[in-house]
């Protein structure tokens, strides 16, 4: 029995619970011929080396900072992904002896399922705008919830500056997603600079990150009364997501 290999590329990915999640997958339904691996990628431009050096992937997640950098080395990308404009998933296949890589978003499956239940939120506001900002405001249009973009460099007409998030637009926007890495281990002590003293009991904040499982932005939401989620539920979703596309005939 030939082993496939799955993995992740990104960098850096000391933060990642993919294997571990997948680890305990193939485990529980007793899939014997697969394993998966982290491939940390200092460049993008390594990855045609990787594929060639590693014959037997089969399909790789893509995290931090590639999501958007990976498009250009993509044989075919998927309608949803080419929409959103960030692949979080490719498909690694054989096509006349040549490799044939086809991207999909599945980080907007788990936009959605996180999502459940705050369709009543008329405004977000999306901290960052790197690739899975594009899957999360993907998912805000498609559920009808209008949105600002908060930047660091702000470039198009719905991106706003940190400095332009204000106590009145906090209290305007009660749904709050965090795309950015701030928080995330092993940098535990920083978050977001936005007034949280505007934050509520009528707030949804949504933090993408979940190594650690509160983050600091979430602690200070949930301290002022706002429902929280971590971005578990979002990796899990998308990872089942990625399992199904990988294994479809």
């Amino acid at each position: 029995m030939s082993m496939r290999v799955f993995g992740l590329i990104g960098y850096p990915l000391s933060h990642s619970f993919s294997p571990g999640y997948f680890s305990d997958k193939f485990a529980r339904e007793n899939i014997n011929d697969a394993s998966y691996q982290l491939f940390p990628l200092k460049a993008i431009e390594s990855l045609p080396e990787l594929l060639l050096n590693k014959p037997t992937i089969c399909g790789l997640n893509v995290t931090i900072p590639y999501k958007q950098q990976v498009i250009p080395f993509l044989s075919e990308i998927d309608d949803t992904a080419f929409k959103i404009g960030a692949v979080n998933t490719i498909k690694v296949e054989k096509r006349d002896s040549k490799i044939w890589l086809k991207g999909f978003n599945t980080d907007f499956n788990g936009v959605l399922e996180s999502l459940k239940g705050a369709e009543h939120h008329k405004q977000a506001l999306v901290l960052g705008n790197g690739g899975a900002a594009k899957a999360v405001i993907y998912a805000l249009e498609y559920l009808g919830i209008s949105y600002k973009l908060v930047s660091r460099t702000p470039s198009a007409p719905l991106q706003i500056s940190y400095q332009e998030v204000t106590a009145d637009l906090i209290k305007q926007s009660s749904l709050i997603i965090n795309t950015t890495p701030l928080g995330m281990h092993p940098n535990i002590n920083v978050c977001p600079p936005i007034p949280y003293e505007a934050i509520g009991p009528e707030h949804f904040v949504f933090d993408l990150i979940y190594n650690p499982e509160e983050t600091l932005l979430l602690k200070k939401a949930k301290l002022k009364g706002a429902k929280t989620l971590n971005g578990l539920l979002m990796l899990h979703t998308q990872a089942e997501t990625a399992w199904q596309l990988w294994n479809k005939v």
